[in-house]
């Protein structure tokens, strides 16, 4: 991938002004984390603190999200870049409109394929809703889907663990998984000291 083109894409980006969200934002959350990364991990959009600081996954959920990604020996430098569905926030922590996400989802499909992951995570329905519109994330997590000849892998959104506790261990099953298929895509030798080669 050229870097420069991620860059242009950032730009571009951060001068939006395709949706109303553009005039509530603080900041534009282009995304963060390694851009040739393997595993790609797709949220919903911004809340409070990430529009303040213009990073994905710093509030509450981002620290649960990184404990979840260190007990898998990932690292948001290294393995992952994680980018959202809608690049601003919506009012209210609200779910991104219809027309919202339509103006922002061709800005993340150039993101996948500047990225080309060959892991993509999706946490929530929100995300789900971009592979699949019809199922629920309670029954489809866990279960690899492909999609445009990616291996994804949805799950829950560590806003969902936060509320209801009962569903982290589910989510860690699903975690374990996407480290076994690291293990069998990219690197055999992967550490985890929770999860044995």
């Amino acid at each position: 991938m050229d870097i420069s083109e991620f860059e242009e894409l950032r730009t571009e980006i951060l001068s939006c002004q395709k949706c109303g969200l553009a005039v509530t934002r603080n900041h534009v959350v282009f995304g963060e984390g390694n851009p040739k990364a393997e595993i790609l991990i797709i949220g919903e959009g911004p809340g409070a603190e990430e529009d303040k600081t213009g990073r994905p996954f710093v509030g509450r959920s981002g620290k649960l999200l990184d404990k979840i990604l260190d007990a898998c020996g990932f690292t948001r430098k290294e393995h992952v870049f994680i980018a959202n569905i809608v690049k601003c926030r919506p009012p209210n922590n609200r779910p991104p409109m219809p027309e919202e996400r339509a103006a922002c989802i061709p800005y993340l499909d150039k993101q996948i394929e500047m990225i080309d992951p060959k892991i993509i995570i999706l946490l929530g329905a929100t995300a789900l809703s971009m592979v699949d519109t019809k199922s629920k994330i309670t029954k489809v997590r866990g279960n690899w889907i492909i999609w445009s000849n990616r291996l994804v892998m949805p799950t829950f959104h560590p806003s969902a663990l936060l509320r209801n506790p009962n569903l982290k261990k589910d989510s860690w099953e699903d975690f374990k998984k996407v480290v076994y298929k690291y293990r069998e895509l990219v690197n055999p030798k992967h550490f985890s000291a929770n999860i044995p080669l």
